[in-house]
């Protein structure tokens, strides 16, 4: 691949982009706003999402999607979950034939309860071997200063698969490549409303045992979900779920364990949300999603269903605690 837009120039996004540029790929990358693209282009960075961040030549910056998409031969979809649908309807009729379709978003779309690759389908009318995620413990702000990490690139067209990791390999990205598409979006997905968990335990006081428990648990809770849906359980045991599970769960920068650290420590959803600059962690909404997801698949997710009553049904997190530590005793693997 010789050309790829990027749409999106949030903090994962304008990092993805970074990423194809310097393994010598030429990426176009759109924004929202043209005063950001303009400031991309004039000054080399993104000051709002990657303050500091020197970006390369080869990456250019534009608000006209139509100019981004010209003659792109893989299109990078880098919008929040719930917008995806909205966003790409307004994109699809400038999509280039044949081009591969990435999904870096991770989440379960409210009401459909569709993976973001099933609503790349659905809304670009393509067939699900054009469309590819890319999931792992990739954290912007680390990989755009260049810290060594590892990532899944899942396509069920193993060729394609192939083209964008040799699009995306550099000195400290290192792709590897999978078939699993239903693994690696669970993964991806289910490891935002852990996070919370994890942050909530945090803003209580708790310490590493709390937080490796919810961990391991959430872990197997979402390797149940996945068992349901046909994800192979390998897929949940590597990068794309237990390595983006652990990253998203520990890290400061993580933004679903820094919200859910200030539920922890009595803050309501609006102050939350307030301290994040009105951003909402994708996990509050996800939380609906996949809890749904659970109920329609007949699988227990405990963790999850408590994730979401204190996120909307004013539960407190003191009092989920005890829930989960209350719950009947069995087996580890029940």
């Amino acid at each position: 691949m010789e050309r790829v837009a990027v749409l999106g120039a949030g903090s994962w996004g304008t990092a993805f982009a970074k990423v194809l540029a310097d393994a010598g790929t030429d990426v176009v990358l759109w924004a929202r706003r043209p005063e950001v693209a303009d400031a991309i282009a004039q000054d080399r960075v993104n000051a709002d999402y990657l303050p500091g961040i020197g970006l390369p030549d080869n990456l250019s910056a534009t608000s006209d999607a139509a100019k981004a998409l010209d003659g792109a031969e893989a299109v990078v979809l880098a919008v929040p979950s719930q917008t995806l649908r909205a966003n790409l309807t307004g994109w699809r009729d400038l999509l280039p034939p044949d081009a591969t379709l990435v999904s870096l978003a991770k989440g379960v779309e409210l009401g459909t309860l569709k993976r973001m690759s099933e609503v790349v389908r659905e809304v670009a009318d393509v067939p699900e071997d054009r469309v590819a995620v890319v999931s792992g413990p990739n954290l912007a702000r680390e990989i755009a200063a260049e810290q060594p990490t590892a990532t899944v690139i899942a396509c069920t067209d193993h060729d394609r698969a192939v083209d964008l990791q040799h699009a995306c390999s550099n000195s400290y990205f290192r792709p590897y490549t999978n078939v699993d598409v239903v693994g690696c979006e669970l993964g991806g997905a289910c490891k935002n409303v852990i996070a919370l968990a994890c942050g909530m335990a945090a803003g209580m006081g708790f310490g590493d045992n709390t937080m490796a428990s919810l961990i391991t648990r959430g872990l197997a809770e979402t390797a149940r979900l996945g068992e349901a849906l046909g994800a192979d359980p390998l897929t949940l045991a590597g990068l794309a779920g237990l390595g983006d599970l652990v990253a998203t769960c520990a890290s400061p920068l993580s933004r679903n364990r820094s919200f859910g650290e200030r539920l922890g420590r009595g803050d309501s959803l609006a102050q939350a949300q307030e301290a994040a600059h009105g951003q909402v962690a994708e996990g509050v909404k996800s939380c609906s999603s996949i809890r749904e997801l659970a109920a329609r698949m007949d699988v227990d997710m405990p963790i999850t269903e408590g994730v979401h009553q204190v996120c909307h049904e004013g539960m407190d997190p003191r009092v989920l605690t005890a829930a989960l530590l209350g719950r009947e005793r069995k087996a580890e693997r029940q």
